[in-house]
């Protein structure tokens, strides 16, 4: 239905400049086009993560990974900060993938750190931001370091909590507890992989589209000149460039090249701080989050990641 939806939308924007019969207003257009990309650009690294969620939690041999990570606390969680290394996913697909990753035996905190740090610290985030601010090392040097601190911020503040499966929504703890790997279609791997594709995609895909249209439809209203003329101010401009990364929602893999077109107009703190604080905390990170973490868990994540992006901003801003 969602598909469907996208669909229809596109084909009235396409009508609509085939036939100037068919009139358009301006701001629906610009609805249309801004959430149809959002979800298009996404929606493909959803599936993805759905798919490597699977290979974890079906096809990968009886507990290989937990064997393969340290067996101590904060040793383990600095391996999984660098785990998507190998799993190059933009934030969107790593969602379903964490949630594989707690199904075969991570706590909510080791899947914690995974997330966070696993958008920015990835192979194609590091080549496009290498390529989009080449000459400025800082930039990138700073969002890796903000990355990987945020991760094992977050990640060591719930280590602590006793009741890890509090932290998780009650549809998804329940989930959980079921072992999948003892139940009658153990001997049917293939039947069992189409079983949780079905299930992760209904939870998952839906909210990627309201994450997308709510996203849509905040660009549209909330002008950005205001948060243009904030760009020269070494301290509003990192407030502006952290409310234009959660309201534009794009994908970690190619937010460096949009961040580079305000490089003109922006300081460089507030560029760092944007692509720090994008992938992790923009409107359709949140709705896919609320999917499997309590709101609590997501208030933290917000507030950590902000006091560190804009640290990171006013560092640079002010020391560079």
């Amino acid at each position: 239905m969602g598909l469907a939806l996208v669909g229809l939308l596109l084909l009235l924007k396409v009508l609509s400049n085939r036939y100037t019969a068919i009139t358009v207003p301006t701001k629906i257009q610009d609805f249309i086009t801004l959430s149809s990309s959002i979800i298009i650009e996404a929606l493909p690294f959803v599936l993805l993560g759905i798919a490597l969620s699977i290979l974890v939690q079906v096809w990968l041999p009886e507990n290989l990974l937990l064997r393969l990570l340290p067996k101590r606390p904060t040793p383990r969680r600095i391996a999984l900060s660098f785990l998507g290394i190998f799993l190059p996913v933009c934030e969107c697909g790593n969602i379903p993938l964490a949630r594989g990753l707690m199904v075969k035996g991570l706590t909510v905190s080791e899947s914690l750190t995974f997330l966070l740090a696993a958008p920015i610290l990835n192979p194609i985030t590091i080549i496009t931001t290498q390529q989009a601010f080449g000459s400025d090392s800082t930039i990138l040097i700073a969002r890796l370091l903000g990355g990987f601190a945020i991760a094992n911020i977050v990640g060591w503040f719930f280590a602590g909590k006793q009741k890890q499966q509090a932290l998780l929504t009650p549809e998804f703890a329940a989930t959980c507890k079921v072992d999948h790997r003892k139940t009658k279609h153990q001997h049917n791997k293939v039947k069992q992989s189409f079983q949780i594709f079905a299930s992760e995609a209904n939870v998952i895909v839906p909210a990627l589209f309201i994450g997308g249209f709510v996203a849509g439809f905040v660009q549209v209203m909330v002008p950005r000149s205001i948060l243009i003329s904030l760009g020269g101010d070494p301290i509003w401009s990192i407030f502006a460039m952290m409310m234009l990364a959660f309201i534009v929602s794009i994908c970690a893999n190619v937010d460096a090249f949009f961040a580079l077109a305000f490089a003109n107009t922006f300081t460089t703190g507030s560029l760092v701080s944007f692509l720090v604080f994008g992938p992790i905390v923009d409107i359709k990170m949140i709705s896919l989050m609320r999917t499997t973490y309590t709101k609590r868990v997501i208030r933290t994540v917000i507030l950590v990641t902000f006091l560190v992006s804009a640290c990171l901003g006013l560092v640079v801003n002010y020391a560079f």
